[in-house]
């Protein structure tokens, strides 16, 4: 192709997108991969749009942009997005002016490597640069090439850019990004940074605006959520943080992910006990049963002192549900070691456990250990742990029937929801429950706050199908803040109850064989 020929190619290449611009606003699709730090990212990427003129694409049309939020974290993080980008690019080839954009932190490694491989990705930027997106999207578009911006420091902390929510009943607050540990299976150091933390009067005014626009529920999120303050010379600024939390008006529940055993203090256990509106839930990342592949992993804690904090938390708060993530077949694991891990399963009593097949991270110290296990020992061991959990769930479930539960009612229903007419939400210590109406019961919006009765128990979830007399409804604010999201939607279709744009790939459980 000549020059004037290509010239001459671009000149019409732009006077499409100049003709799809006037005929209608530029739409955004966001898919976010991985955990609720890149759904608290996804919503402030969305927001920066919605600032920049974009509106959210309907779920029945292909969006203008769409932008990858992407996890280098979870296994085969690669080949989802590698997968998605494939699909993406047979549409954007019948769709003139489309764009893709990648960010996050596989993003962060992989800067102009993703170009290379994927050619038709417009726009590639990193963890520390997210409120770039709109300029680098027009800058993509003006010079007709790819746009790639990869920061090495933070530029803007996430939560001082624009933001659109994914729930009118709850919302995620990030404290602080970034970590400074150095576990050995772990690659988010390099990408998020070191911590950084903001100040408290920041956190509770964002929180305090949560709850002013209808939020009843609260997440505070960091990489290490306890190690809060650190940076500013406090070391029991989180604790302080949960107790400062029950003064905000309107404000009923309160949850935060994930602290790391190592740093977990009583005084975290005390804030906890005495707040009221704190909920009886601690998810706390054990790893690895074995002291042997903690000290491997770089994990600064051992058994005895995880067993002491879970002892300590059950201590004061006995309603208290203890989740954790588990990694299995890190290298160098024997049966040994494993046993250790079924033995920790057993002695804390985990509600859930979100657990892992170790596969090698680019990057990492473990990726270059000796002794990897193959992939049919991870994967004969990684069964053998789900089962045990899985018995450890349901029996504690099983304790649960004939007890009261609160339920926050959530848009999801449930995989067999519509099936079986129940709704579903989260109790207080946050397990999953389908509920049934009683004949005549009003109906429920997303955001109110139901009671019944635990009539069934499952590994996954509870059914509460209690008769009439125990069941009661109270239509809450955050209700109110459901229908007035659903006027101003003016009636856009949404996919499950709930707004379209968040994909979570959040490790799944099985729950093949299981209806609610």
């Amino acid at each position: 192709m000549t020059i004037a020929e290509e010239a001459q190619t671009r000149a019409e290449f732009a006077s499409d997108i100049a003709a799809l611009d006037q005929q209608h606003q530029r739409t955004y699709e966001v898919r976010t991969f991985g955990c609720q730090m890149n759904v608290h990212d996804s919503e402030r990427m969305s927001g920066s749009l919605e600032s920049a003129g974009y509106t959210v694409a309907d779920p029945e049309t292909v969006a203008d942009v769409v932008v990858i939020n992407t996890c280098a974290v979870r296994e085969n993080a690669d080949n989802r997005l590698y997968g998605t980008l494939g699909h993406l690019a047979s549409i954007k080839r019948e769709k003139p002016g489309m764009q893709i954009a990648v960010g996050g932190c596989l993003a962060q490694k992989d800067q102009a490597g993703i170009v290379e491989r994927a050619p038709y990705v417009d726009v590639v930027f990193g963890t520390h640069n997210m409120g770039a997106l709109p300029v680098l999207l027009e800058r993509s578009r003006h010079n007709q090439e790819a746009a790639v911006e990869i920061l090495e420091a933070l530029e803007t902390f996430p939560s001082a850019l624009p933001s659109k929510r994914d729930s009118s009943y709850a919302g995620l607050v990030s404290i602080s990004v970034g970590c400074n540990n150095s576990c050995t299976f772990c690659i988010v150091p390099s990408l998020r940074g070191k911590e950084k933390d903001r100040r408290p009067g920041d956190v509770l005014h964002e929180a305090k605006a949560l709850v002013d626009d209808g939020a009843i529920e609260i997440t505070y999120l960091g990489q290490n959520v306890n190690t809060y303050g650190v940076e500013f010379g406090d070391r029991l600024a989180f604790g302080k943080l949960l107790r400062a939390s029950a003064t905000i008006e309107g404000l009923e529940r309160v949850r935060f992910t994930s602290p790391h055993p190592a740093a977990f203090t009583d005084d975290v256990i005390d804030a906890m006990a005495e707040t009221d509106v704190v909920m009886p839930q601690l998810h706390m990342p054990l790893q690895s049963g074995s002291n042997a592949i903690l000290k491997s992993m770089r994990r600064s804690y051992r058994r005895d002192k995880f067993l002491g904090i879970v002892e300590r938390v059950r201590a004061a708060i006995p309603e208290a549900a203890i989740t954790t993530d588990i990694i299995v077949g890190f290298p160098g694991e024997t049966e040994s070691d494993f046993q250790d891990t079924l033995d920790m399963v057993a002695e804390a009593r985990f509600a859930q456990a979100y657990t892992f097949q170790y596969s090698i991270r680019p990057g990492t110290p473990a990726a270059t250990m000796p002794d990897q296990i193959p992939k049919e020992v991870v994967q004969e061991r990684f069964e053998r742990l789900m089962a045990a959990q899985d018995a450890m769930s349901w029996e504690l479930n099983k304790e649960l029937v004939g007890s009261t539960v609160e339920v926050l009612v959530t848009e999801d229903t449930g995989r067999k929801g519509h099936a079986t007419d129940r709704r579903s939400g989260r109790a207080r210590d946050g397990r999953l429950v389908h509920f049934a109406l009683p004949d005549g019961a009003d109906e429920p919006r997303p955001g109110d706050v139901v009671t019944s009765l635990v009539t069934e128990a499952k590994p996954y979830f509870l059914l509460a199908d209690g008769p009439a007399e125990t069941f009661s409804l109270r239509r809450t604010r955050a209700g109110d803040a459901w229908d007035r999201w659903q006027a101003e939607s003016c009636g856009a279709p949404v996919v499950g109850g709930g707004p379209v744009g968040v994909s979570l790939g959040m490790p799944t459980l099985k729950t093949s064989s299981i209806t609610p």
